[in-house]
């Protein structure tokens, strides 16, 4: 994989993102050189953003650059998935979202994934035996689909980058630009179907 300034992120998100955990990592990701899009499911295009979740209320809106549709992950060095609790729920339901997912693990990308986010490793079947972090509230969807939990700031195991809340956002960002310096993962199992 290219040095962050090379990279090309993507963040795959909806209505309801944890607001921190999309704007940080775009902004801090951009701010090193990498080019970052921001794609949701088609039904929110016609809207051209997302509307984020801040604490206690609706928050920001975000631009997005995308449908989830056109996306072609063969474009792109790494995935991040912002959390809170309704955009994950969300984008489980979304069949090519989660295809996208697939296609990051099984090419050995970058996928880093915040708070609730790991709910959409899980549904995609690629969580199993690895080593993450979650909010504290999916531990034990994580433990049921095989995860190994553990309550750190960061967790990065052959690729797949996880963390808890907010509060983890630096080490977050700079474990993805860590990771996409590193390269392919391409050696590690195969998603599920």
């Amino acid at each position: 994989m290219p040095d962050i300034q090379q990279a090309k992120i993507l963040i795959m998100a909806t209505d309801g993102f944890e607001q921190s955990e999309l704007m940080v990592p775009r902004q801090k990701l951009s701010e090193a050189g990498a080019t970052v899009e921001v794609a949701a499911p088609k039904s929110r295009m016609n809207q051209a953003e997302i509307r984020g979740w801040d604490e206690k209320d609706w928050g920001k809106s975000v631009k997005v650059d995308k449908d989830v549709e056109s996306v072609d992950p063969s474009s792109y060095d790494a995935l991040v998935l912002p959390g809170g609790q309704i955009n994950p729920d969300k984008l489980r339901t979304e069949q090519k979202a989660i295809e996208i997912i697939r296609a990051f693990y099984s090419s050995g990308k970058v996928i880093a994934a915040i708070c609730h986010a790991p709910w959409l490793l899980v549904e995609a079947g690629v969580i199993k035996d690895k080593k993450c972090t979650s909010y504290h509230s999916i531990k034990t969807d994580i433990v049921n689909a095989g995860g190994e939990w553990r309550d750190e700031t960061v967790v990065a195991d052959q690729g797949v980058i996880t963390s808890r809340n907010p509060g983890d956002l630096e080490a977050f960002v700079r474990k993805i630009v860590e990771e996409v310096r590193e390269g392919s993962h391409a050696g590690r199992r195969q998603a599920a179907e």
